[in-house]
């Protein structure tokens, strides 16, 4: 028990260490300083429905918090599809995850980073991307896009630190709705859905 909790201690750094590291390179791409709490994590995958028979798509899926909390759910690695931004997140998830669709790209550029997959239509999309770090115009696109790669009523769910979602309900033509507020993570994180009706 003592050396299971020694490991998850260490990994933990290791984790903060690493997303540090990657925010001092790219504040833009990875916009906090510490990786989502496990608490926030699961409550992004508690949208994952295991029973529907499609995969997930992950965006941003960083140091592998997010990842691991998608697992759990009852996903087989073959039907997690994720795109990272950053070579050193990636490598280190590569390690972590060999079995996952793990792609090293840019999700504001989807259709190419998916490549094989872009035709795929997934279960629900789990971003974990600092959305508020791009134009306005650039969140809409991309959330359009995703909810055109899901059946009509499954989410896309949001990570945001902002107080509002960071894609404004009264700019989009797809509900926006408030999934949960966890205030433990640092700093404390707000999970937002953006649907369309079934």
């Amino acid at each position: 028990m003592e050396l299971n909790f020694s490991r998850r201690l260490t990994r933990r750094f290791d984790e903060e260490l690493r997303f540090f590291r990657s925010w001092l390179d790219g504040p833009r791409h990875v916009g906090a300083i510490l990786p989502t709490s496990t608490i926030a994590a699961r409550s992004m995958a508690s949208v994952v429905n295991p029973d529907s028979g499609m995969p997930v798509l992950e965006l941003g899926p960083g140091t592998g918090v997010i990842t691991r909390a998608i697992l759990a759910r009852g996903i087989d690695p073959a039907d997690l599809v994720s795109v990272e931004f950053s070579s050193e997140f990636h490598a280190r998830l590569k390690l972590d995850h060999p079995a996952i669709n793990l792609i090293l790209g840019n999700a504001f550029e989807l259709e190419t980073a998916l490549g094989d997959f872009s035709a795929w239509t997934f279960d629900c999309v789990i971003s974990g991307i600092p959305l508020l770090n791009f134009p306005v115009e650039d969140r809409l696109r991309l959330v359009d896009d995703l909810l055109d790669r899901v059946p009509a009523g499954r989410p896309v769910v949001q990570f945001s630190y902002g107080l509002t979602s960071p894609v404004p309900a009264r700019l989009a033509n797809f509900e926006v709705s408030h999934h949960d507020f966890v205030m433990r993570n640092v700093p404390p994180a707000r999970l937002w859905l953006y649907s369309r009706p079934a």
